[in-house]
């Protein structure tokens, strides 16, 4: 398994992986899915990096880094290739997204996630972030926030 940064190829994987994930832990995408979506070229040229896990020229998992406010990013879209198996894809791809970030200025991450996704929680627990509350969860579907402080493990 390699990882790899944005590649054209893999971008409709990331789309699909997350689409999946999303519609069938909740239904529906809201308005901020279908923006990053829409806004990929965009955001990457803004500083986003999308990875990808890919073994045999097929894409396994995928998560991006994207730059918020100062230098707080936000880790988003983890998603997976739920037809096959892919153990530790989800953990690599995090992993090179939380290095992207910190390579290029952060000194904070965010993430907003829901409670139900055990195996997300717990890769981003794994990694040291910390849950926090929020006022405003900004998607309907979010309920839990993390962050992880550059030099607080």
């Amino acid at each position: 398994m390699n990882i790899i940064p944005f590649k054209e190829k893999y971008r409709q994987d990331f789309i699909d992986f997350n689409t999946d994930w999303i519609v069938s832990n909740f239904g529906f995408l809201e308005d901020h899915d279908k923006e990053t979506f829409e806004r990929i070229d965009e955001e990457i040229k803004a500083g986003a990096m999308i990875f990808f896990a890919v073994e045999n020229d097929v894409a396994l998992a995928t998560c991006m880094a994207m730059p918020m406010e100062g230098t707080t990013w936000e880790i988003c879209k983890l998603g997976s290739n739920k037809k096959l198996p892919h153990k530790g894809a989800g953990s690599a791809v995090f992993e090179a997204a939380m290095n992207w970030a910190l390579d290029h200025g952060a000194e904070r991450l965010f993430i907003l996630s829901n409670s139900k996704l055990k195996p997300a929680l717990h890769i981003y627990r794994k990694y040291g972030f910390k849950e926090i509350k929020l006022k405003d969860y900004e998607y309907v579907r979010g309920d839990i926030a993390f962050e992880y402080k550059k030099g607080n493990l």
